[in-house]
């Protein structure tokens, strides 16, 4: 059975990425890119369908035991997992080293102290779980090879299989040193170089140090910045700059629920705050490469703009369900692709022009395109802005007039009006400030609540909804506008949960479901975070760092966040890591830091 959610650690090499459990194994792990089939599936099935497990040796009818200790390599994405056992102690080193030809995963090995028997137990299964390779041996090294895919597998210990699994039983004593590695590569290709694993760690921790020596940070939530930061590289494909929302697929944000989405896909949403935060935090580069691909993605077609891509700026990712997966703790359908590709989203307009301004005052090299695509989306939203639209939060239910929708249509419009009065655009300077005047007026009419001081999830509903919190952020209405100030009492009030976390929406509406799906789910994170925020604007500062603070106790020992926070059950639930939580995490802690409210 899979470990909780919070007991995985990420490892990855800006293509791909692998989750390692606390007991050594690695349920997940998909080859060669982030959204490829799964050789390692075991996270959201069993055994059957995928794992390396790499720890002490133990008994048949016991459970593997877990890690006394674990944590990263300093500022870095290589893993360090420490087991004390009755014979010694045990040092388990994983990563991914930044690609440079065939990806690999490896796993070294070292003893501490005592002798401790260990076992490496790997069986691979391709596309998802459901097919068993042809495992063999080519000139001393094994290799598992079906279809287009290859996967090598190189180690000095000796190795036997049984049962279709290859297993290599050994004993380390204090300084001997044991390297595994995988090598995955397209089978009809040369067998890839053995590996170094050694060079490749002294490398891997060399990258991550200098890249992190870029951090501009330097306040008093540093190591949770840039933990998260890593996080966000991490999960940036590094030969486009796409960036996905997640390295999972179908993690349920309610256990044992059908609320199980596939996000391995690059949002334009996710990835545009995603670039906000890295240009705050000094990592222009990142930023450039982001919108390089932007511009790649959109290129032709830009008023018809999706949500997401795939990673190199795929159009399609149709949805399918691998009905042979049971899901994580039998929550199922499995989900690969994303059937919400195609939704009108129109939110989505203002996060882009919002990333493409924030890029252009931050000193971004200009870019003439981008600035044309930015009038392009603001002509499409002057005939569309008007349409009810899914809305942020991707309901399969009807199309409704969404609140924070038309605020982010205003945000466009907004900021690509202070494009042109920069000089850096031409534009009907006059017809779009009377675009945005009325965009304004028709939000404050038709979505404010005047009885209860609120504004509302969409026209005409008594709803609330947390994404309302971003007015005063985006700068629709000022902070100390007393419509900001109820909305935000009145998001507390009626979308806290019982530990004072943020709830996205009620998802149920007298008999109704709001978004279309039956079940519940947990606090959304970043709604969290946003309330902080919020909070922090209106001169609540010390209410504000207190529930950030609460927040940042909810990372695993990792630093690293899940989609969401189940309050029932008291753990995290959803895709992990997400992008989502981490970047809000990241926004919070900027403006606490700049306003001085933080303890110690």
């Amino acid at each position: 059975m899979a470990g909780r959610i919070e007991d995985y650690a990420l490892i990855g090499d800006m293509q791909t990425a692998a989750l390692v459990c606390r007991d050594g194994t690695v349920d997940w792990l998909c080859l060669p890119r982030f959204d490829s089939h799964a050789i390692f599936a075991g996270l959201l099935g069993n055994e059957e369908h995928g794992f390396w497990r790499l720890g002490p040796a133990y008994a048949s009818d016991q459970q593997p035991p877990t890690a006394a200790r674990r944590s990263y390599r300093g500022d870095s994405l290589v893993l360090e997992s420490e087991w004390d056992t009755q014979r010694g102690t045990v040092r388990v080193t994983d990563f991914m080293p930044p690609r440079d030809g065939a990806p690999q995963l490896i796993r070294i090995v070292e003893g501490v102290s005592g002798r401790v028997p260990m076992r490496s137990a790997l069986r691979m299964r391709f596309s998802y779980g459901r097919v068993v390779p042809w495992v063999h041996k080519h000139e001393g090294r094994t290799v598992a090879v079906a279809g287009p895919d290859s996967v090598w597998f190189d180690t000095s210990a000796e190795t036997y299989g049984k049962s279709l699994t290859t297993y290599a039983d050994f004993t380390v004593a204090p300084g001997d040193r044991i390297a595994f590695t995988i090598s995955w590569q397209p089978s009809h290709k040369e067998p890839p170089p053995l590996p170094e694993p050694e060079q490749s760690l002294e490398a891997t921790e060399d990258f991550w140090r200098e890249w992190v020596d870029h951090c501009t940070y330097h306040g008093p939530y540093r190591e949770a910045v840039v933990r998260s930061l890593i996080t966000l590289k991490a999960l940036t494909y590094a030969p486009t700059g796409g960036i996905v929302a997640a390295p999972t697929t179908s993690l349920p944000e309610d256990i044992g629920g059908v609320r199980n989405w596939d996000y391995r896909y690059t949002w334009l949403r996710d990835a545009a705050i995603t670039l906000s935060s890295l240009l705050r935090t000094g990592y222009r580069e990142e930023a450039r490469a982001w919108r390089e691909w932007l511009l790649r993605a959109v290129a032709g077609d830009p008023e018809n703009l999706q949500i997401m891509y795939g990673i190199a700026g795929e159009r399609e990712v149709g949805e399918a369900e691998l009905d042979w997966l049971p899901g994580y703790e039998n929550s199922g359908p499995v989900r690969v692709g994303n059937g919400a590709a195609h939704q009108l989203q129109l939110d989505v307009y203002g996060e882009v022009t919002e990333a493409l301004h924030l890029a252009h005052m931050t000193g971004l090299a200009r870019n003439d395109y981008a600035a044309l695509l930015q009038l392009k989306l603001i002509r499409y939203l002057e005939d569309h802005w008007q349409e009810p639209d899914e809305g942020i939060w991707e309901v399969r239910g009807p199309r409704r007039h969404f609140v924070h929708s038309k605020v982010m249509a205003w945000v466009a419009v907004d900021r690509t009006i202070k494009l042109i009065e920069s000089g850096d655009a031409d534009g009907p300077l006059e017809r779009w400030r009377e675009l945005r005047d009325d965009i304004h007026r028709d939000v404050c009419e038709r979505g404010y609540d005047k009885e209860r001081n609120t504004f509302t999830q969409s026209y005409g509903s008594k709803e609330l909804d947390a994404s309302l919190l971003l007015i005063p952020q985006m700068g629709f209405l000022p902070p100390d506008d007393k419509r900001v100030i109820g909305t935000i009492e009145a998001i507390q009030r009626e979308l806290s949960t019982s530990d004072g976390f943020i709830l996205r929406y009620p998802t149920t509406s007298g008999d109704e479901n709001v978004d279309g799906l039956p079940g519940d789910e947990g606090a959304f994170l970043a709604c969290s975070f946003w309330m902080a925020d919020d909070l922090a604007m209106i001169g609540r500062v010390d209410e504000a760092r207190k529930l950030f603070e609460k927040l940042l106790s909810l990372r695993n020992d990792l630093g690293l966040l899940a989609e969401e926070w189940d309050p029932r059950l008291q753990r995290q639930v959803g895709n992990f890591p997400q992008a989502f939580s981490h970047v809000p995490l990241i926004d919070t802690a900027l403006r606490l830091t700049a306003s001085g409210a933080y303890g110690g």
